[in-house]
């Protein structure tokens, strides 16, 4: 099992800006969902913990696996006889169908159990996942997750140690002047698939750090997914989508008769 309890402490005394001990207020069970990129992962969690988890790197198999990833964790809570307090899923941004897929699982569930369901911006959960998994980074390192977009072009947001976003989420298209204003103010960390990318362009700057094999996954939303449900932040089941911040674009297959 993999223990969170350091790392959901950290991050609480980075966002509310003091330092731990302090009063942690109760802690939910909750089934975490990723499939905004070709990983598919669950994971469930409990008072910081990881009580079961399930990650599949091979490929863009969501609909195939999710929903037996999502049984796996439901019997564990039948087996330990709990109960889920709310499901948590990646809204993204990332891929259209793997969003689509993630997002109608976890509002299935949530409307047949009756329970809250809870979004987790995905460049947020990357950047918590390098947070407290790297303590070799520079003192005031900025953070900035990538996700391939195609071509030159990258979702991507910066973010400083207490998850304020210094640029939101957005696409961008790169370029040799990329992140040039965090650059010129101190150590950047770029992650994600798409930070092969910015390495083209930037990797000569002494500032821009890259971090290999990062990739969104379920059991680093555990304590983004408890502070959504200890603030009563819950996404509307009805009326939810997911964070493409672009519009879905068909390519059109070509005539192979020409």
């Amino acid at each position: 099992m993999r223990k969170l309890c350091n790392f959901v402490e950290k991050f609480r005394a980075s966002v509310q800006n003091r330092p731990p001990p302090y009063r942690i207020p109760p802690m939910a069970t909750i089934l975490n969902i990723e499939t905004s990129t070709s990983v598919c992962s669950v994971a469930l969690s409990s008072e910081g913990a990881i009580l079961h988890h399930n990650e599949d790197f091979q490929g863009r198999n969501h609909a195939v696996l999710l929903s037996g990833f999502i049984k796996e964790a439901l019997d564990h809570l039948r087996r330990h006889e709990m109960k889920l307090d709310a499901v948590a899923v990646s809204i993204g941004p990332g891929s259209y169908t793997g969003l689509r897929i993630g997002l109608s699982e976890a509002k299935g569930l949530a409307y047949a159990l009756e329970i809250p369901l809870i979004g987790v911006p995905t460049l947020e959960l990357m950047s918590v996942g390098v947070m407290f998994s790297r303590d070799d980074l520079p003192d005031g390192t900025l953070f900035a997750p990538m996700i391939d977009a195609r071509r030159m072009e990258v979702y991507t947001a910066v973010y400083d140690l207490a998850l304020n976003a210094l640029m939101p989420s957005s696409p961008l298209v790169l370029d040799s002047d990329s992140y040039g204003e965090f650059l010129a103010a101190g150590p950047v960390a770029f992650f994600g698939d798409g930070s092969e990318k910015a390495k083209s362009l930037l990797g000569e700057n002494p500032d821009a750090i890259f971090i290999p094999d990062i990739s969104p996954l379920a059991v680093d939303m555990v304590a983004l997914s408890e502070r959504a449900f200890r603030d009563g932040d819950f996404l509307d089941l009805a009326y939810s989508v997911p964070l493409y911040l672009k519009d879905f674009q068909a390519t059109k297959p070509r005539n192979l008769f020409v």
